[in-house]
């Protein structure tokens, strides 16, 4: 029996075990993938060896805090600085990131971007700034408190400091709206975004947030980040297994899964 877990906190209203555990039925592999709760990320390494994980991921708030615990890092992870995925190889535990490729795969039906706007500065945006900028996308920043030291290769905007320019994507990397119904900004600024704006992308999935409901009522096209889970799920899982699996294959086990 192989055992696989998503760390995290909230973890509840995660499907990621679902698609995971539907992978492995799918493809007969004696595994199970669970949901473990954390209150601190320095507890992650203890509780992967602890029970005896094979592989995990990572959800917020957890990314960034422990990318200085794995003993491996692959280039893209390093380069981002936050990871969502671990790999038992050997005696050693390798972090990875597939959220930066699973957004592209997700945005992929917007067409060219060439300017981006993306919410929040945690570990989730790190990884989607790094993956638009590797794609030749002039990325800029807007956060509520100042991490601009954080973000050194992009322009960084504090929500005092900002006035909105146009963008092909507005991207909400927050927690706004998972648990609530909030915004990730002022909503008259949100308007002001929105207006000179062609595309909207959350990165929360299966829930109309009032970020995508406000991108709607301006006729700005949209979608959730149920893509980007799905597509950084598949490339995760493979990862488990040192990509033996036909990536079509995953995709249509764990799609389904939406559907249920």
């Amino acid at each position: 029996m192989k055992y696989f877990a998503l760390f995290g906190n909230p973890v509840s209203h995660s499907i990621s075990p679902r698609l995971h555990n539907s992978a492995l039925c799918g493809l007969g592999i004696n595994g199970i993938y669970g949901r473990i709760l954390l209150e601190q990320g320095g507890d992650i390494i203890d509780k992967f060896k602890k029970y005896n994980l094979q592989g995990a991921n990572i959800t917020v708030p957890f990314k960034e805090s422990v990318i200085n615990l794995c003993d491996e890092l692959d280039s893209i992870a390093k380069e981002i600085g936050s990871i969502n995925t671990l790999v038992r190889i050997g005696d050693k535990i390798k972090g990875y990131n597939t959220d930066a490729p699973g957004f592209m795969m997700a945005i992929a039906e917007f067409g060219k971007i060439n300017k981006a706007l993306i919410l929040g500065a945690g570990g989730t945006a790190k990884a989607l700034a790094y993956i638009l900028d590797l794609s030749g996308v002039d990325v800029e920043i807007l956060n509520r408190s100042d991490k601009s030291e954080q973000f050194n290769n992009y322009k960084f905007h504090t929500h005092t400091n900002f006035t909105p320019s146009s963008y092909d994507l507005v991207v909400n990397t927050t927690s706004a709206g998972l648990c609530g119904d909030e915004l990730p900004c002022d909503k008259h600024l949100l308007n002001d975004i929105f207006s000179n704006s062609k595309f909207a992308f959350d990165v929360i999935y299966n829930k109309n947030t009032q970020f995508l409901r406000l991108a709607n009522e301006l006729n700005v096209q949209n979608k959730d980040g149920r893509d980007m889970l799905l597509y950084q799920a598949v490339l995760a899982f493979n990862i488990f297994f040192d990509n033996k699996f036909n990536q079509d294959n995953i995709t249509q086990l764990m799609r389904g899964v939406f559907e249920l």
